[in-house]
């Protein structure tokens, strides 16, 4: 019997204090309204019930707290993605279903669109922001992704890394294109569609190789 992708890969969000939890919650209304630059720990401590010393006990500084809400709406949305080391089961199945949580979850997230937004605009002034997000969300799927290529020989990728590039890429761009920049209205393209172009991409390799195996 097959395993189930999910159980393999599926996990529940690491646990995290309540007064943590609590400042986030408060961290994130302040921070999508207001924007970086405009949030101070004054608002956060009144948006969280909490004194801004346990705010810095517990997240050092505004980088810091943005970091963990980053983190923590990233597992939020794809804890059954990220919250593992590895990622495990057969490519046709547990690809699929890495691109559509990610479409879905992303998508359907109002909190993490804006929090996306939030994060274009403001990465001029404040990059670091930019690359906190590069390094939360982009740079540990691609890793993921590109460890699981390795893994499956039989897919026949001979650069894992740049396939992991090309198809977490295509899915993060597509919800940029898609969800932010009016691309839903100007140029709709369906889930379904880029999910099936990104697993022909993917699957092809293997029959390429195949075919070339068997001259």
């Amino acid at each position: 019997m097959s395993k189930n992708p999910t159980s393999e890969i599926g996990n529940l969000l690491p646990a995290i204090a309540p007064k943590q939890e609590q400042i986030l919650q408060g961290a994130i209304r302040v921070f999508l309204k207001e924007g970086y630059a405009r949030t101070s720990m004054d608002r956060v401590s009144a948006s969280a019930g909490v004194s801004k010393q346990t705010i810095y006990s517990h997240f050092q500084d505004k980088e810091g707290l943005f970091k963990a809400l980053i983190e923590r709406l990233t597992l939020a949305c794809f804890q059954s993605i990220f919250c593992t080391e590895k990622l495990h089961g057969e490519p046709a199945i547990l690809l699929r279903q890495v691109a559509e949580i990610y479409l879905t979850k992303v998508a359907d997230n109002p909190d993490y669109l804006a929090l996306l937004r939030l994060i274009i605009t403001e990465s001029q002034n404040f990059p670091e922001l930019a690359k906190l997000y590069t390094q939360t969300v982009v740079q540990r799927g691609r890793q993921m992704l590109s460890q699981y290529f390795t893994s499956h020989p039989e897919l026949g990728i001979t650069d894992p890394e740049a396939m992991a590039q090309i198809f977490f890429g295509s899915l993060v761009s597509y919800v940029i294109l898609q969800e932010v920049l009016y691309g839903k209205e100007l140029m709709f393209l369906s889930r379904d569609r880029l999910v099936d172009s990104l697993m022909n991409v993917v699957m092809s390799q293997s029959l390429n190789t195949e075919i070339y195996l068997s001259r």
